[in-house]
């Protein structure tokens, strides 16, 4: 289990040219790797090695061995994932295209120290002295170890971009003793803790418009090669913020679960869920919410943050989770009059409201093998509190939310 922490360091001029110099020479012998890799059909590193070692050393004599290596190593993985890609039918060019290059290093190649960080150059080394984030110290007195690999790019103004991995074994996961259902839409996340439904708003929705309303402002009646243009879209940050959701919230879910010993239910979404959702679906602002609303990132980030703390996480079929009464097993119907997402529906055979949200995270817990979740019949919807995004991402946990709506209603 690994995880990487960025380093931006602001160098002397001196510094950033040596390194600036071995990222061009890294690139040329990534490129040749790449080549020579297509034109002999292998993915295979050793052999990549093998065949552009003794062409590449001459070429690049004062450069050190080890970065034909790991630029060896690089253009193998770079092949393979096209590979892959290509299998799948979503490579669009005959051979993969280089545009951005991270430099690889080995443990030949840098040295770590809290004080500085040595990297290997042409005819020596250079010594960089970063100022460690917060991220950083949570890593390393957390119990990881700092991998013996790395990576570094240069950016512009002297500036030296770091990429530092931690590693760490994976904990066993425990044996569960209830059930966290976690149900994902476009515009909210809805958890099941302790038998209480809580609605988590994300806003995903308001920030996809809200980008691609400033991309059309920036990019309407010029062309995307001109230098402000390129710049504007540079600036936008819509997968920062998505991603900051995604993670701080896959945090929440995690830790509550592991507060309660319990297994995180999840759909088992299919492979390219957005593609297939959007079938059918002529609207090209629906189509473009729904692309981008990353439903799969989103599983993957509790999947990947319950790895790190050993919380299991159980798979189900997403198959009519929303439109099944939990009680009778039968159908849920939805007025198709009023609006065109209808979040509360009736029960065809007991008559009980259900709200769509709820009645999902009922129906994933059944699935998983837990029917004792499922409340006591009414003829009332069981509406949800719901958490907007500002209140829940300052938030330590789930409970101290859940408690804080409970004083609330005591209040009123």
């Amino acid at each position: 289990m690994d995880r990487t922490v960025k380093l931006r360091v602001r160098v002397d001029y001196a510094t950033y040219s040596a390194l600036k110099e071995v990222e061009e020479e890294y690139r040329e012998v990534l490129e040749d790797a790449v080549s020579y890799g297509l034109a002999n059909r292998t993915t295979s590193f050793t052999r990549i090695r093998a065949g552009v070692y003794m062409t590449e050393r001459e070429k690049h004599k004062d450069l050190p061995s080890h970065y034909i290596y790991t630029a060896c190593e690089d253009a193998s993985e770079r092949l393979s994932s096209f590979e892959k890609m290509k299998r799948k039918g979503r490579a669009f060019t005959d051979k993969p295209t280089i545009k951005k290059v991270t430099v690889h290093l080995d443990d030949h190649l840098w040295k770590f120290s809290l004080d500085s960080i040595s990297i290997s150059i042409k005819r020596g080394k250079v010594f960089i002295s970063p100022t460690l984030p917060k991220l950083f110290w949570k890593y390393y007195n957390g119990g990881w170890t700092i991998a013996s690999e790395a990576r570094f790019k240069s950016l512009k103004g002297n500036v030296v971009e770091l990429y530092i991995v931690f590693r760490k074994d994976e904990p066993k996961p425990y044996e569960p003793k209830a059930f966290i259902p976690v149900d994902l839409n476009e515009n909210s996340v809805s958890v099941l803790v302790d038998g209480n439904p809580i609605l988590l708003e994300t806003n995903i929705k308001k920030i996809t418009l809200g980008y691609e309303y400033r991309r059309r402002a920036i990019t309407t009646g010029r062309s995307t090669k001109d230098r402000d243009v390129r710049s504007g879209l540079r600036r936008l940050r819509e997968g920062d913020r998505k991603a900051d959701i995604r993670w701080k919230l896959a945090n929440l879910i995690v830790k509550a679960a592991l507060e309660g010993r319990s297994a995180i239910v999840l759909e088992n979404l299919p492979r390219n869920t957005p593609e297939k959702m959007i079938k059918g679906i002529r609207d090209p602002q629906l189509r473009l919410r729904i692309y981008r609303s990353a439903f799969s990132s989103m599983k993957n980030a509790i999947i990947e943050k319950a790895r790190e703390y050993g919380v299991p996480v159980i798979p189900v079929n997403p198959a009519y989770t929303s439109s099944t009464c939990p009680i009778h097993n039968c159908r849920i119907t939805y007025s198709p009059n009023v609006g065109s997402a209808q979040r509360v529906g009736k029960c065809e055979k007991g008559g009980e409201l259900w709200h769509r949200d709820v009645v999902a995270l009922y129906n994933l817990v059944r699935k998983a093998g837990d029917g004792r979740a499922v409340p006591l019949p009414s003829t009332g919807p069981h509406d949800p509190p719901t958490v907007k995004l500002g209140r829940w991402l300052r938030a330590k946990s789930l409970h101290s939310i859940m408690n804080e709506h409970k004083m609330i209603e005591m209040k009123v």
